[in-house]
């Protein structure tokens, strides 16, 4: 009896675990930027977004879980060879997001395998019109050729494809070492171009510095030169100036005998007497020869005269 009953509580236990079991499988909670493709009897039944949903027993079943935040898929590098036959390597990253969860499930078998393939495939179209230099050159303008092909060709897949890069570009080790070495050859011009250039603009200044010197030297010459004239002009003017301060005072000066002369009331003889004196003080100089004007004949007459005169009163002077 104890077994008859303890063997009834197991059965019981399992079907509730059964029950639980089948319970669960067919609640679904679909978190945020997910969703569900599911199906019935095999066929597209619809997109579970985010939410409680109830699947039916045996009959519903998610096909796909579908994750539709932006991803990113990094391929392992490709061969590619560039219209100059350089064969390189390169390697992509990928940037893309599901916008249809329904055509991403059944538009194609293997998606990612198929977005790497696409993205070998359009590399190599994309690569084999550029040469070398324009590869290593251009990789925005691979960027957005290649994200503009894929994003075409994996529309019908329910798939965004938001932005391509090329991570890496790795040339040959002998296209790498012929680079390196035509770097530094354009280094070492650009050095020596850089070097002539500051020995150029070193001359040009130094040249400006004796032309500023020499230009500078003239103007002070010039300048001394215009102050010496200034000088001597000013030297003259001042002697010139003395000398005719000395004119005007010595004229004055006669001017003023003159006018005493007059004021005293002198007669024609003290004039003559005057001249006289004036012409002995011009015979005691040092010129040879004197012109003695007609005037002075007659003052050497009248002094004769006068000395006659003198010397009678004097002899009929008495003595006393």
């Amino acid at each position: 009896m104890f077994f008859e009953g303890l063997g009834t509580f197991l059965v019981v236990i399992i079907i509730l675990v059964i029950v639980l079991a089948i319970v669960s499988s067919c609640v679904r909670i679909v978190p945020q930027a997910r969703a569900l493709v599911v199906e019935r009897l095999g066929g597209y039944l619809g997109t579970y977004g985010v939410g409680l949903h109830i699947l039916v027993p045996f009959i519903d079943r998610v096909a796909r879980k579908v994750d539709l935040r932006e991803q990113v898929e990094d391929f392992p590098p490709q061969p590619v060879i560039t219209k100059d036959n350089v064969t390189m390597m390169i390697d992509t990253v990928v940037f893309y997001y599901i916008t249809d969860p329904k055509l991403y499930a059944y538009g194609v078998e293997r998606p990612l395998q198929a977005i790497e393939n696409l993205t070998a495939t359009t590399l190599r179209n994309i690569i084999g019109d550029l040469e070398l230099d324009e590869t290593l050159t251009s990789r925005e303008t691979i960027n957005a050729k290649m994200q503009e092909s894929l994003d075409i060709a994996t529309d019908p897949w329910g798939i965004k494809v938001t932005r391509v890069e090329l991570k890496n570009i790795m040339p040959p080790a002998a296209i790498q070492e012929a680079m390196e070495k035509q770097m530094k050859a354009e280094r070492e011009r650009r050095e020596s171009i850089l070097r002539a250039e500051g020995e150029k603009k070193s001359m040009i200044l130094v040249a400006e510095g004796h032309k500023e010197s020499a230009v500078l030297n003239a103007q002070a010459e010039k300048e001394a030169a215009i102050l010496r004239a200034e000088a001597e002009r000013e030297k003259k003017i001042k002697e010139a100036e003395g000398q005719a301060e000395a004119i005007r005072t010595v004229q004055m000066a006669q001017a003023d005998g003159i006018r005493f002369i007059k004021e005293a009331g002198a007669d024609n003889a003290v004039l003559q007497l005057k001249s006289l004196e004036a012409f002995a003080a011009a015979a005691n100089g040092k010129a040879t020869k004197i012109i003695i004007p007609s005037e002075i004949q007659g003052i050497a007459g009248l002094v004769k005269s006068i000395a006659e005169v003198a010397g009678t009163e004097k002899a009929e002077m008495p003595e006393k």
